[in-house]
């Protein structure tokens, strides 16, 4: 809880989206609910990333705070964007929150609280640890999952049990490093990796999640072999770029 003479911390929520006319309603209407029981001022931003549906219209028809990119950056230049906006504006956390309504709003607060405290400088919602999750995903990403696990393990010292989450929060000092660096295609296990190999300490977090109900993902099962391999390779190379240093 916050004492008496404490500055009230600022969170932000990034929420990319594209495509995400059936969801993104739902998605801040939710957001909106979490954000009366706060004891910190939590805002929310829209990232459209270039969207070809109506998510541009009806962020704006609807009064939701949104950037809308011109252009189709793809995930990393989505999320980038919201930790430039985060640091402009000086929030002391930002959150990862997807736009496909998957990720439960509910949990935001466990993950904030242990950076408020100072137990960490990041937080990954997993959906592998003590089981809350029903929504595991696909066999193949799983697998996945579990390889660059290994690769993170092997490369840090380091365990996390949900490399692929997209549900993440972190600290005014990680804000500005992802402001300032952000990988494009399937970030979330190679900037893990990054925050570790920093010096920044990282705590997995039991989340739910929930299965896409409306929409459809872009990972197909051929991309999710490709990402596997593609991210895999980009973790062990920024392993070593960030050894050098």
């Amino acid at each position: 809880m916050k004492k008496s003479g404490d500055v009230m911390k600022r969170v932000l929520v990034i929420v990319p989206a594209y495509n995400e006319e059936e969801n993104i309603l739902d998605v801040c209407h939710n957001l909106d609910k979490v954000k009366v029981n706060c004891d910190y001022k939590l805002d929310y931003i829209v990232i459209n990333d270039g969207s070809k549906d109506n998510t541009k219209e009806i962020c704006e028809k609807n009064n939701l705070p949104v950037i809308n990119l011109i252009h189709n950056l793809g995930i990393g230049g989505s999320v980038q964007t919201g930790y430039i906006y985060a640091l402009k504006n000086n929030y002391d956390i930002a959150i990862q929150f997807d736009g496909d309504n998957q990720h439960d709003a509910e949990y935001i607060n466990d993950l904030v609280k242990p950076i408020i405290n100072g137990e960490c400088d990041m937080t990954v919602g997993s959906r592998y640890i003590k089981n809350l999750s029903e929504f595991k995903s696909t066999k193949i990403r799983q697998f996945g999952n579990v390889i660059l696990s290994f690769i993170l393990k092997l490369t840090t010292n380091k365990k996390i049990y949900d490399m692929t989450s997209g549900f993440r929060a972190v600290n005014k000092d990680i804000i500005k490093m992802f402001a300032e660096d952000y990988p494009n295609d399937y970030p979330e296990p190679e900037t893990v990796l990054v925050v570790i190999k920093n010096g920044y300490k990282v705590k997995e977090i039991p989340v739910k999640m929930h299965k896409r109900v409306h929409g459809k993902s872009f990972v197909t099962p051929t991309k999710s072999i490709y990402y596997m391999v593609k991210v895999s390779y980009a973790m062990l190379v920024r392993s070593f770029i960030e050894r050098k240093r």
